[in-house]
């Protein structure tokens, strides 16, 4: 089975998951209000202008929830329910097929976006404007690619995990500030600012936040180079850590419980 079949294949088969359980799509849920939260916040202090932080700000909370938590929970899942031996087993490449799940979790987060933007336009009485769409549609794209790797990664640490859930619970709001997804990098403290630039979603919210503005989108190709190399870093880490995690849970005999 070639790769590109089989992660397509890991999308069908974690749709068909997801569908009618709706602990999947909790971000989901709650991207609406924290919406209704921050553009009410902007709108009651008088700064109008700010909409648009407080509607984006939101999208990236939930696109980072459901990839890096939810479909970080993969293996761990597929060894709570004892498929995780079928799914080694089949001639069909598990990086691939994992891959694929991955990219159908993250997929699926992206509704939060058009989420975001209704409650933001019933709020506000008009949309928030995207200047440059085309750039927005690109950088969302390589967004959420560069999501997938990572996700990967977090799919592997959590089954390394001694304490899956602390370290899960940690990786919230430390990386919400880190990447920037309401308060842009440039404004925090220098010290902060430079560790945040090695996280791919500080590029991104960046990115997107000037995509919505009038003016030109400056040195577009060096930061989407940025996120692109962040991302790749991601399925390369998540490349090596799969590996060692098969390994490791079929020499300890762990591979059908946690």
């Amino acid at each position: 089975m070639s790769v590109v079949r089989t992660v397509a294949t890991g999308v069908v088969v974690q749709l068909r998951q997801m569908r009618g359980t709706p602990d999947w799509f909790l971000a989901l849920f709650t991207a609406p209000l924290t919406t209704a939260v921050f553009v009410t916040i902007f709108l009651h202090a008088g700064r109008g202008d700010l909409t648009a932080y407080g509607v984006l700000a939101p999208a990236l909370i939930a696109l980072w929830q459901m990839s890096l938590q939810t479909a970080g929970e993969l293996i761990a899942k597929d060894r709570e329910n004892g498929s995780l031996e079928a799914l080694l087993a089949a001639p069909a490449p598990f990086a691939a097929l994992l891959g694929g799940r991955v990219l159908a979790v993250v997929a699926v987060s992206l509704v939060a976006f058009a989420e975001a933007w209704a409650v933001g336009w019933a709020l506000t009485g008009s949309p928030v404007d995207v200047a440059h769409p085309w750039v927005f549609l690109l950088v969302l794209g390589l967004t959420a690619l560069a999501m997938t790797g990572w996700a990967g990664v977090m799919a592997c640490v959590f089954v390394l995990a001694r304490s899956a859930r602390t370290f899960q619970n940690s990786l919230s709001y430390p990386f919400y500030v880190l990447g920037g997804v309401l308060v842009p990098v440039s404004l925090l403290p220098t010290w902060v600012e430079w560790p945040s630039r090695l996280v791919f979603l500080s590029w991104s919210s960046d990115l997107l936040r000037d995509a919505l503005a009038a003016g030109p989108v400056v040195g577009l190709g060096a930061r989407l180079a940025a996120v692109v190399g962040l991302g790749a870093a991601g399925y390369v880490v998540a490349h090596g850590l799969l590996g060692r995690t098969l390994q490791r849970v079929r020499r300890t005999g762990s591979l059908a419980h946690a």
